[in-house]
């Protein structure tokens, strides 16, 4: 690939994928809803454009196919949830006018995106492995052991996820509520655990970067985070990859509880808003990510060193004379 589209270029995993991108030759073009002045990465790409929001079911295609005619980019590396999902619906059209869209195949996109599909499928493979799970609609409240997790099936960041105690919780909780897209999880208390996890579909060769998150935002970006290794960890990893058909990089959401059991809460099929701390540690994703599309193999010997590292915030002038 020349010159490639990435999306959501104001998200935690641009800055990264854009320095990789173009320590590999690669032109960028980046583009996000917001106006270039609110975007700090806006000043690191080749071209910047603002979009309509991925949810504009016309706007939003017309747009991604108008920049890629105008730039002639040959591939697009979509960051976050639901760009990827609408993406995936136009793969075919992107495909047609030459496009690579750098991200796993649907049926494994469509495990991912649903967490109830991806506890019945994991299940099957490797009992135990996730945290067990019903849809809320098919239980009775009185039946649950509290506390437990509600959230939806194919929730993001963290979006709509609810602690519930008790009964009389929940049963407020589902008062005037339409239910039928919530699933319900006993609460298993612990660690977060993410883990970056590249496959190359072509040949099922694999590797993984584990790391604790120590700090995390509200919606489940790490901050302070200790990366280490755990092979037994990562090669359970690299066989749910191998059950779900992982192609690229995907990023893995484990609980660790108290005796050190894993239990997986998720799999998103993009960069995680923290590959970049694996690139630190010593494990390129993004590049690795990269060659899975364009047909070369990748490193499995992932040369980590277990270190501690947290992020901080800066401040930038994108721009001057005026508010917006």
């Amino acid at each position: 690939m020349k010159t490639v589209l990435i999306t959501a270029i104001g998200s935690f995993s641009a800055d990264i994928v854009i320095k990789k991108c173009r320590e590999n030759g690669m032109r960028v073009i980046g583009c996000d809803i917001y106006p270039r002045e609110w975007v700090v990465d806006a000043g690191n790409v080749d071209a910047f454009y603002q979009v309509p929001r991925a949810t504009e079911a016309e706007a939003y295609p017309e747009a991604l196919l108008e920049i890629c005619s105008r730039e002639k980019v040959d591939g697009i590396l979509p960051l976050i949830d639901v760009e990827v999902d609408v993406l995936c619906r136009l793969r075919g059209e992107f495909a047609g006018r030459g496009i690579t869209l750098c991200i796993s195949e649907d049926a494994c996109i469509g495990l991912c995106r649903d967490k109830m599909k991806l506890f019945r499928r994991l299940e099957e493979e490797r009992p135990g492995t996730v945290i067990p799970t019903q849809t809320l609609s098919g239980v009775k409240p009185e039946a649950l052991s509290y506390p437990v997790v509600c959230k939806p099936y194919n929730g993001r960041s963290s979006q709509g996820l609810t602690f519930i105690g008790s009964l009389r919780e929940m049963e407020r909780f589902l008062v005037g509520r339409d239910v039928s897209d919530y699933i319900v999880q006993p609460l298993v208390t612990g660690d977060v655990i993410t883990v970056d996890v590249v496959r190359n579909a072509a040949d099922g060769a694999w590797a993984a970067v584990c790391r604790r998150e120590l700090l995390r935002t509200l919606n489940g970006a790490g901050t302070s985070v200790r990366v280490f290794r755990n092979p037994e960890l990562e090669g359970l990893c690299g066989r749910i990859a191998g059950w779900l058909g992982v192609n690229g990089c995907v990023n893995m959401e484990f609980i660790e509880d108290g005796q050190g059991q894993y239990h997986m809460l998720e799999c998103n099929p993009r960069f995680s808003g923290g590959v970049e701390f694996s690139c630190m540690a010593g494990y390129d994703c993004v590049t690795e990510h990269l060659h899975c599309f364009e047909g070369k193999p990748v490193n499995t010997r992932a040369e980590i060193t277990e270190m501690y590292i947290a992020r901080k915030f800066e401040e930038y002038i994108t721009g001057t004379g005026g508010a917006r």
